[in-house]
């Protein structure tokens, strides 16, 4: 799902989301969803999402130090940051992954001083 003419020019600016999941469970569908949703609305086509079933491949679980599952790890832009769950509370995931969300307002309370 990448949109060629609105590629960033900077490969920073470029997100890798790696989803880890068991199987096709109601949960997992539902983070990919989710986490489908998210990238649409907030990275507008600059994101590549991966799926990684660990009932076909478990070892890969120890790549990531994955304990959990779902677990949706951000890879790219650095540093690394993780999620747990079905990604289902947008505003945890904004924060989450430091994503802007587009509306300022969203944020409101989360920085208080």
């Amino acid at each position: 799902m990448s949109q060629l003419d609105d590629s960033p020019a900077n490969p920073e600016d470029r997100w890798l989301l790696r989803l880890y999941v068991a199987g096709q469970t109601p949960k997992a569908l539902h983070a990919f969803a989710n986490l489908a949703k998210l990238c649409e609305e907030h990275l507008q086509g600059n994101y590549e999402i991966e799926v990684v079933d660990l009932l076909i491949n478990p070892t890969l679980a120890k790549d990531d130090q994955i304990l959990a599952l779902p677990t949706l790890v951000r890879k790219l832009p650095e540093p690394i940051k993780k999620i747990i769950g079905d990604l289902s509370n947008t505003e945890r995931v904004l924060v989450g992954l430091d994503i802007k969300p587009l509306n300022s307002e969203t944020k409101a309370g989360i920085d208080h001083d």
